[in-house]
């Protein structure tokens, strides 16, 4: 696996590539790599002749008082994961690079509407700094395919419209989370985790799955998520928020919506934790009779 940290050569290359007629896959990360991101590359490799791979600890998506600095680096450990998985090329950019004339004076890119929903209303800015260092990206490796985990899937869905909306020739492929075998979601943060967090961590997907049984019984949306939020407290989160979304643009579902998604954000110590889970609803999925939207933007 070649190593590449400048932008002229990761061009040379992706030209060369281009010339030979390669499709190009990519999988960009924040490192601190686990079997999600490996999971990721590996898909990447069966529709594409050349997979890249970024690692890029990204400091426009990080809030003031969040945990950039403390984010874990693991760059050596990474790159071997990476070579092992089938990576060709590891574009490892340093912040000069990304955001030469600094990071106040960087031009933006905006996703509005499903930027401030959810966990875009709880960390203001976030999902901005992601679609410009996505953006960029995307512009630097130009690739034909994309891959995203759908563990975080309201920034798969902010990706996708940004591709849409400024009509990126590049396809967005989501792939499914990747769960330890008690069930928690693979993430980077996972590590903030104590061993007595990390045994109460795997409740999150369990409520979660309860939140799906219900909602596919009849269950109305602002039920299923009030339960959520008690049930996260029960077992010793500080949940941020547990809503049922339309699975295609993340808004309150209509009486009509059947494909729905629903996403919760919690802390556990020092973590917060994210997850999702897919349903289908056999019945109404909003209540006619109430103003309530649960724990969805305000």
């Amino acid at each position: 696996m070649e190593r590449i940290e400048g932008l002229d050569q990761l061009r040379r290359r992706i030209a060369e590539w281009r010339r030979d007629g390669r499709r190009i896959a990519f999988v960009p990360t924040m490192g601190n790599l686990h079997p999600g991101h490996i999971a990721l590359v590996q898909e990447a490799r069966t529709h594409a002749g050349s997979v890249v791979a970024s690692i890029f600890v990204n400091p426009l998506q990080f809030g003031p008082n969040e945990d950039l600095a403390a984010y874990p680096r693991t760059p050596e450990r990474d790159a071997e994961m990476l070579a092992e998985a089938g990576c060709d090329l590891l574009f490892a950019p340093g912040v000069e690079t990304m955001y030469p004339r600094g990071q106040a004076d960087q031009t933006r890119v905006e996703v509005p509407g499903i930027s401030n929903l959810l966990c875009g209303a709880s960390r203001p800015g976030h999902f901005s700094g992601v679609a410009t260092v996505v953006c960029k990206l995307f512009n630097m490796v130009q690739p034909d395919l994309a891959l995203f985990g759908e563990k975080d899937f309201q920034q798969l869905l902010v990706i996708r419209r940004l591709v849409e909306d400024l009509d990126m020739p590049i396809e967005i492929r989501g792939v499914a989370t990747v769960r330890e075998a008690d069930g928690l979601a693979m993430s980077s943060r996972n590590g903030y985790l104590s061993p007595g967090e990390r045994l109460i961590a795997p409740e999150l997907y369990r409520v979660l799955k309860a939140a799906g049984t219900a909602l596919a019984q009849g269950v109305a949306a602002a039920q299923v998520e009030q339960e959520g939020m008690r049930a996260l407290s029960a077992a010793g989160f500080r949940p941020d928020y547990v809503s049922v979304r339309r699975v295609s643009d993340l808004a309150a579902p209509s009486r009509t919506d059947r494909d729905l998604v629903v996403l919760a954000a919690a802390y556990l110590g020092k973590a917060r934790l994210i997850d999702n889970i897919r349903v289908m609803s056999a019945a109404p999925a909003s209540d006619p009779q109430s103003n309530d939207c649960g724990s969805c933007d305000k």
